[in-house]
């Protein structure tokens, strides 16, 4: 159905609890989509937990990232001040300008920075076997679908026109890419620097970039520790 059309006849709207996406009512399409939609914000919740639970500075830099992409999305809608379609159909909306669309903007960024970590940053640092590659052309397809389904939902539910999603990708990709050679050719060399700060030592912020597989490490690291004092357990009960 054209946007024109929809706009002539609007459906009526229901709300997802907390979130207040809003899809037209008895449209499961829709419904699935809202929830899609919502992935950006599952992103931020993310990598709020992990760097709360994990600390490490490559996280932090990613994150900040994306607050800086959504800190450009904010200044490019209020100085281009393109309304968003069929004004009206919602009644929850957190800013009355669609250009460009806030959520196309994080997740092409957040996509397009995950593609060249998988195949420039970690490429440098493992050996590229027949494994490694499928598992990361497996993850790069999941999440181009991620990104697609996200921008797609924008305009199905009415709260985007499909050039404001199209430039809001853009918007995200290329700051996904600026980002990443910043953080690989200016902060990288950095992080060792910034681990050994006081504050970042009280705050047990570590680096892990020179690790090639951290998951392996900490398993391997966890494993080896879990043993020793279960040997020194039993030790102590003889």
């Amino acid at each position: 159905m054209a946007l024109e059309e929809q706009c002539s006849a609007p459906p009526r709207w229901r709300s997802i609890s907390l979130t207040h996406v809003e899809f037209p009512e008895d449209d499961l399409t829709g419904q699935a989509l809202a929830y899609i939609s919502l992935l950006p914000v599952a992103i931020l919740v993310g990598f709020v937990t992990l760097i709360v639970f994990k600390r490490e500075l490559h996280t932090i830099s990613f994150f900040g990232g994306l607050i800086l992409n959504e800190g450009v999305n904010w200044l490019l809608k209020n100085i281009l001040r393109e309304p968003r379609p069929c004004a009206g159909a919602h009644s929850t909306l957190y800013s009355e300008y669609g250009m460009p669309s806030s959520h196309s903007q994080l997740i092409w960024f957040f996509v397009v920075y995950f593609f060249l970590f998988l195949y420039l940053r970690m490429h440098q640092t493992n050996n590229a076997r027949c494994v490694d590659l499928l598992w990361r052309h497996i993850l790069s397809i999941i999440l181009l679908g991620m990104a697609l389904s996200v921008s797609y939902s924008r305009v199905y539910l009415l709260y985007h026109s499909w050039s404001q999603v199209f430039y809001g990708g853009v918007a995200g990709s290329t700051i996904g890419i600026i980002w990443f050679f910043f953080t690989q050719e200016v902060l990288t060399p950095l992080f060792p620097k910034i681990a050994a700060w006081p504050i970042s030592e009280y705050f047990l912020v570590r680096d892990t970039s020179l690790i090639p597989n951290i998951l392996w490490f900490e398993y391997t690291v966890t494993r080896s520790e879990a043993r020793n004092r279960q040997r020194k357990l039993g030790t102590k009960l003889q």
